[in-house]
């Protein structure tokens, strides 16, 4: 298990590198970075149907990365082992006492309600406040 590790990182990172190769070899519509490698260096190693070679391969190399990196995770999870500080804390931590009766439901007020007091109505000639003289003035 200890050796498995290393040469699955390795191989991720050799993924890695090659996407990035891979990526940088294709030619986008205007011809950036692909054409500094040589412009026709690409059609000479892989046939006229560069593209789809070049498409395929990268798609490819993007499944084995995921797959690899999942590979991954779960074998450093594995290797961890054990519980991590919280769940240590969690399954050491004191458990609430309970009562063993239930507790019996409160009563329901039986005083009637009183009214609240309501507010007087506000008159409707309001004296308009300085901010809105201005606003009426500048109009």
């Amino acid at each position: 298990m200890f050796i498995v590790l290393p040469i699955l990182i390795t191989m991720h990172v050799l993924i890695c590198f090659f996407i990035v190769l891979v990526v940088l070899m294709q030619r986008p519509r205007s011809e950036g970075l692909g054409a500094a490698f040589g412009g026709g260096m690409t059609e000479n190693m892989f046939g006229a149907q560069t593209t789809n070679v070049l498409v395929k391969f990268t798609s490819w190399l993007a499944v084995s990365f995921f797959a690899l990196t999942l590979v991954l995770s779960i074998l450093t999870a594995k290797m961890a082992g054990g519980k991590t500080a919280i769940q240590e804390t969690l399954l050491n931590a004191p458990v609430p006492q309970t009562s063993a009766t239930p507790l019996a439901p409160e009563a329901a007020p039986t005083a009637a309600p009183t009214a609240a007091p309501t507010a007087a109505p506000k008159s409707s000639k309001q004296k308009p406040d300085k901010a809105s003289k201005k606003e009426s003035s500048s109009r």
